[in-house]
């Protein structure tokens, strides 16, 4: 089989990846070069998980129903639209929470 970059084994005619062949290659036939290094898990140990956003401590999942062009805008703004959405809340939240509610004391 013949694993050169650019060869018919992981790439098809199209020039996109094929993905089947990939998968059945056993790991011991992939080419590591300097631009594509092996890794092992202590060299993901310290990964930044969202673009320099710090993670919460926990989350939780639910449904909640958006406006469609509050969520085109958040999408637009590219990967990590999520997370910067929940920044957005958690800073309104946090400036709400420093007013005063009427009728509950401080």
């Amino acid at each position: 089989m013949n694993t050169k970059p650019g060869s018919r084994a992981t790439k098809s005619a199209k020039g996109q990846t094929n993905w089947k062949t990939l998968k059945a290659m056993p790991d011991s036939e992939i080419t590591f070069t300097q631009d594509a290094p092996q890794t092992s898990p202590a060299d993901w140990a310290h990964a930044l998980a969202h673009r320099g956003l710090p993670l919460s401590a926990q989350k939780e999942q639910i449904a909640l129903c958006i406006d469609a062009d509050v969520i085109a805008w958040f999408r637009s703004q590219g990967s990590g639209w999520q997370t910067r959405m929940n920044e957005v809340l958690k800073a309104y939240s946090r400036a709400v929470g420093q007013q005063s509610v009427p009728g509950q004391a401080k």
